[in-house]
């Protein structure tokens, strides 16, 4: 089963950017569709943006028009691509399948703070 690494993330003021890379351990081709989801202290995790393997992308409204998720098959990769960043982004960033499945990985601290 392929194996899913996020980085990529920091602390960041407000209005900053930052990029998320999740680093796939095989081929992602098959894939029929990747996502970026986020938990935050005390609340459920949630799905921020995905994209299937023909580029069709749907976002969270949320983060519409900040974030950009994009996917690299020959690199196996697959971004978030965060601007305009909010306290409110605040949260562990992972990867997964959609829907995902029951393994998750580490995540990536993301935290927006002056």
């Amino acid at each position: 089963q392929v194996q899913l690494v996020e980085s990529g993330g920091g602390l960041v003021q407000p209005g900053g950017s930052l990029r998320l890379s999740c680093a796939a351990s095989g081929s992602i081709r098959s894939i029929v569709a990747m996502g970026w989801y986020r938990q935050a202290p005390g609340k459920q995790r949630e799905l921020v943006a995905a994209i299937t393997s023909g580029g069709s992308t749907n976002y969270a409204d949320s983060v519409k028009g900040r974030f950009t998720i994009s996917r690299d098959n020959a690199k196996n990769t697959v971004f978030l691509q965060m601007n305009s960043l909010k306290p409110e982004d605040t949260a562990v960033y992972y990867c997964n399948t959609r829907p995902p499945r029951p393994a998750w990985g580490r995540g990536t601290q993301v935290t927006v703070s002056s």
